[in-house]
């Protein structure tokens, strides 16, 4: 995509150092757990690095889902990543929360002069 003048709009680049195999876990009802494989540019596993696991979930507010994604830190495998899951989705509900109440301070806090 260009502008007018033909300049790029955006200036998206790959690291093809930094590529992963990406593979999805679910339990069909509250967890998705994304594993992560670090692969080289040929798409073989890349034993220099660690898999990152990262877990997903909903949480239903009145306003209908609110996804939350965490990493799980330290995660060696499946099974040590599904152990880890609902400590770190706290942590993100938690984080989430904090921020929220953050931005809601730093907006009450805020001064209306007359004509901004």
């Amino acid at each position: 995509m260009s502008t007018a003048d033909g300049s790029k709009i955006t200036n998206v680049k790959i690291n093809i150092n930094n590529l992963y195999k990406e593979e999805a876990f679910t339990d069909l009802t509250y967890a998705t757990i994304r594993r992560l494989t670090p692969v080289k540019v040929d798409g073989s596993i890349d034993e220099s690095r660690e898999a990152i696991f990262a877990g997903m979930t909903q949480l239903m507010s009145p306003n209908g889902p609110i996804p939350i994604s965490c990493v799980m830190e330290g995660a060696k495998n499946l099974v040590d990543a599904a152990e880890k899951f609902p400590a770190a989705i706290e942590k993100a509900v938690q984080e989430m929360i904090a921020e929220a109440k953050e931005m809601e301070r730093q907006e009450a806090s805020r001064i209306v002069l007359p004509g901004q």
